[in-house]
């Protein structure tokens, strides 16, 4: 396993249709949208932090109650926080330099919340290159769940057990999305190629001692297995619920189906509109589209980007996908369930359009 930066692994030539994108890459460089923003992450990181500190020293001294449970709620949303910083981090958004991203991604993932910085990032630059290409894109791998009207045909087991309703099972499934990635990431360790695995592993291991050392020193059983619980659940349900407006019932490709950067980007992506509430609540990545146009602009550059990119897009005739937070989460809902229409039938079925779109 390798861990190259977040960052698109070539400048597209500016021949044909990538040239498109180079073109759209100079107007948001000219406007500026690509220069670093120190003053907000010095804000962001201390926000994150105090409030992280904060859920800390509130679980100390709420300690023997059941009130605990409403402390396990807030640090759930705490920890998912801190992930979009670690998530931001990684894309070169705050450093430029390898080193001071690597220390920090690490520092506020594996020893702050228990997920592994190296498996995440590489996982997430083979999402960035490829995002919905079902051969390339590990986030559409068929797993507990299927992206495709061909993966669930293909499907055995749990997968096809589950995939017959997994459209009504996928937001209780994401209670255990928080256990599934601290698993991830100690599984991650056992690859010898994987590079810094003691230390990841070093400080993975600190983490869960700490943690589970903590809630069964401060708390009684009964308690700190309810703390555990509550705090894991809802962690992975945000999780969830921030990931999966982004690309989940947009088009999918196989095989050879490529399109250039621009393309492979943009008609895979979803947006979600909303205000200032939605920008901190999804972390900016409810500019999905500009963000994997542009992996390490800043976030609070891709608002501003996005006035640029929704009129390129239109100038050249590529769709461009937005629409509501909860309007997101029906569109997914509605494409997870088609996908399970061979399931359901119980037989074999063709998909009814091939190519960019199969597994719609």
């Amino acid at each position: 396993m390798t861990t190259p930066a977040l960052v698109p692994h070539s400048r597209p030539r500016r021949t044909g249709a990538d040239g498109d994108y180079a073109r759209l890459l100079r107007r948001v460089s000219d406007a500026g949208l690509m220069d670093r923003r120190p003053g907000y992450y010095v804000i962001r990181l201390s926000l994150v932090g105090v409030a992280f500190v904060a859920g800390l020293v509130a679980f100390v001294l709420v300690g023997d109650s059941w009130w605990t449970l409403m402390v396990a709620a807030f640090m759930a949303v705490t920890f998912a926080q801190v992930a979009l910083v670690m998530h931001d981090v990684a894309h070169r958004q705050v450093f430029r330099l390898r080193r001071p991203t690597e220390i920090l991604g690490r520092v506020v993932g594996n020893a702050g919340i228990g997920l592994g910085y190296g498996w995440w990032q590489d996982k997430h630059t083979r999402h960035h290159a490829n995002p919905n290409h079902e051969e390339l894109d590990p986030d559409v791998a068929p797993d507990i769940l299927v992206w495709s009207q061909r993966q669930a045909r293909g499907s055995r087991g749990l997968p096809r057990l589950i995939g017959r309703a997994q459209a009504f099972l996928f937001f209780p499934l994401l209670l255990l999305e928080g256990l599934n990635l601290h698993v991830a990431g100690v599984r991650a360790l056992r690859n010898r190629a994987a590079k810094h695995r003691l230390l990841e592993g070093a400080l993975l291991l600190g983490h869960f001692v700490v943690y589970l050392g903590a809630l069964f020193a401060i708390l009684p059983a009964d308690k700190a297995f309810a703390f555990f619980a509550v705090h894991q659940a809802l962690f992975g349900l945000y999780m969830g619920c921030i990931f999966a407006p982004n690309h989940k019932g947009m088009p999918t490709f196989t095989g050879d189906d490529r399109p250039d950067y621009l393309r492979r980007q943009v008609l895979t992506s979803r947006n979600v509109r909303g205000g200032a509430l939605t920008d901190i609540a999804l972390g900016g990545l409810n500019y999905q589209i500009e963000h994997h146009l542009f992996p390490s602009m800043p976030t609070p550059n891709l608002r501003r980007a996005q006035v640029i990119v929704r009129e390129y897009c239109a100038e050249i005739g590529v769709p461009y996908h937005e629409t509501g937070l909860v309007a997101s989460y029906r569109e997914a809902l509605r494409h997870l369930h088609d996908v399970g229409v061979p399931l359901r039938a119980g037989g074999p079925r063709q998909e009814p359009i091939e190519g960019s779109t199969a597994g719609r």
